[in-house]
């Protein structure tokens, strides 16, 4: 139990949960699931003022392999307190908040690892009010150790819901009512959309969405939900699966392609032709369909958007980008904190995909997302136009890298402090650096045209003993010469593995050569 601390990832709890992987031993056994819900069990009586017979938990997960021995393990725990339990069973992650919504539940506990590996699994657990901050998880797992004291309960109360019809209806609702018709009338007839869920969750989406509304999804790969994932990993950011995704939207001639992540709190979408929409291309999209009915209104976005994402939102929607830390609660509380403060913020989105709207309890939700686009497509297409008119302004960058620089010093987060406030100093000493003045996180710095005409990024992991280096330039060639410059100052630091940024410099030489 000391090494229950390392199952914190931000405010989700992740672990491994099958045994086989050489080198992964399995951390999120059943006595360390116990000891977790009793603490998070006490944690949610102090925090709703009830007795734990008095509670109302939902519990649903993904298609993880060990899914229902983690589920088990939770319902007797959670049960022999006496909580009520909803066995929610095969669900995404939005549709586990909407339960504390709809079903008022007192919280509901999503059984997921997101986007890793099969043999990981975890928890999301929500409230009401949202996910748990990361604070509150630290609390929960620090008080895992602690004994509980209950009077165990005889009756062990657990309910089978069906949650996931009642969610379908709801996302189904949406688009009848913005179209303006009735869902007899199949609003989404003549449209042909491939989905593609990864063999995760998303599945749902396809055949209880958008067939009932008239859609064709003929050419939809990965719908069985399979804990093995082995076709691609679901997750939005993966080449391999955009590459799939893109595939199939073209040779199907679909007007939209969607893929989702395992537990459907994140998706990206294909054009038509093919052109993905994801990362800062997804986050211009949904802007414009968010400031639609929020002029002037502040989008939050994560610290690794590009300058030409920046230039869209405030000069092509004349909203106002505000952009914030890495890491989706991060943006999301920023948000909540603007619109708390009288500052109209209507989105929050991450480049990973995580976009939360207002109108939409500020819940990363990629199912919400998707019926917001797919409204958008209705309506372009009666104006004879399509996405690429949306976003014909957007400029990208011509060349982008990303390096994970890791930290060889055992107080990793302090000597990365450190490497950041000597960038700093470095950096405002150099006549060619501009400093981003309006920086959250790391340190972020511009170059003019013959510097690398583009910018450098480098903050600290969430999570991780990494120091991620992003790059980007509007210039064939900038990138390098960006990052030459930051070597010059980089070199310095033994303990930081420089390899990724050596090998990449080297490689570029030899291919001029």
């Amino acid at each position: 139990m000391r090494n229950i601390m390392q199952l914190k990832s931000g405010s989700d709890i992740r672990g491994v949960a099958i045994a086989g992987v050489n080198g992964e031993k399995v951390s999120l056994t059943d006595e360390v699931i116990v000891k977790i819900m009793l603490s998070f069990a006490q944690w949610l009586a102090l925090k709703k003022s009830k007795n734990f017979d008095e509670l109302t938990v939902s519990v649903g997960h993904d298609s993880r392999l060990s899914a229902e021995r983690i589920k088990n393990v939770i319902i007797d725990t959670l049960g022999s307190l006496g909580i009520k339990l909803l066995d929610c069973g095969l669900s995404s992650t939005p549709a586990m908040f909407m339960t504390t919504i709809d079903l008022n539940c007192d919280a509901a506990i999503e059984i997921t690892a997101s986007h890793h590996p099969f043999n990981r699994n975890g928890f999301k657990f929500f409230t009401s009010s949202g996910g748990l901050d990361s604070c509150d998880v630290e609390e929960i797992l620090n008080n895992a150790s602690n004994k509980v004291k209950f009077t165990e309960s005889k009756n062990i109360s657990v309910k089978k819901v069906n949650y996931m019809k009642i969610y379908a209806e709801r996302l189904r609702k949406i688009i009848f009512d913005e179209i303006e018709v009735s869902e007899e009338s199949k609003p989404l007839d003549g449209i042909k959309i491939i989905v593609d869920a990864g063999n995760g969750v998303g599945g749902f989406y396809a055949t209880d969405v958008l067939e009932p509304l008239g859609a064709d999804i003929s050419g939809s790969q990965f719908l069985e939900p399979d804990g093995r994932f082995q076709n691609h990993m679901p997750n939005p950011e993966d080449r391999s699966a955009i590459h799939s995704i893109v595939e199939a939207t073209v040779k199907n001639k679909a007007d939209l392609g969607i893929i989702f992540d395992t537990d459907v709190d994140r998706a990206g979408v294909v054009d038509c032709d093919g052109s993905e929409i994801c990362r800062n291309s997804l986050i211009a999209l949904a802007a414009a369909i968010a400031l639609k009915n929020n002029p002037g209104g502040t989008i939050v976005t994560d610290s690794v958007t590009s300058d030409g994402l920046h230039d869209y939102i405030e000069n092509e929607l004349h909203g106002i980008h505000n952009r914030f830390k890495r890491g989706y609660k991060n943006v999301i509380n920023e948000a909540k904190r603007l619109n708390l403060e009288g500052i109209n913020c209507p989105l929050a989105i991450e480049t990973s995909g995580h976009a939360a709207m207002r109108e939409n309890y500020f819940l990363d939700d990629g199912a919400y997302l998707v019926t917001k686009i797919i409204i958008e497509l209705c309506r372009l297409r009666k104006m004879g136009q399509g996405f690429k008119d949306v976003l014909s302004n957007l400029k990208k960058p011509k060349e982008s890298l990303e390096f994970r620089l890791k930290i060889l010093n055992k107080d990793f987060r302090l000597y990365g402090e450190k490497v950041i406030n000597d960038l700093y100093r470095y950096a405002s000493k150099k006549n060619n650096w501009k400093i981003a003045p309006d920086n959250k996180e790391g340190i972020r710095v511009s170059f003019v045209k013959d510097s690398g005409d583009g910018w450098f990024l480098l903050r600290m992991s969430v999570h991780d003993p990494v120091m991620p280096l992003n790059i980007e330039s509007q210039k064939i060639g900038g990138s390098v010469l960006i990052l030459k410059e930051f070597n010059k100052f980089i070199d310095q630091y033994k303990e930081i593995d420089l390899d990724q940024v050596k090998d990449y410099i080297q490689k570029v030489k030899m291919n001029r050569s």
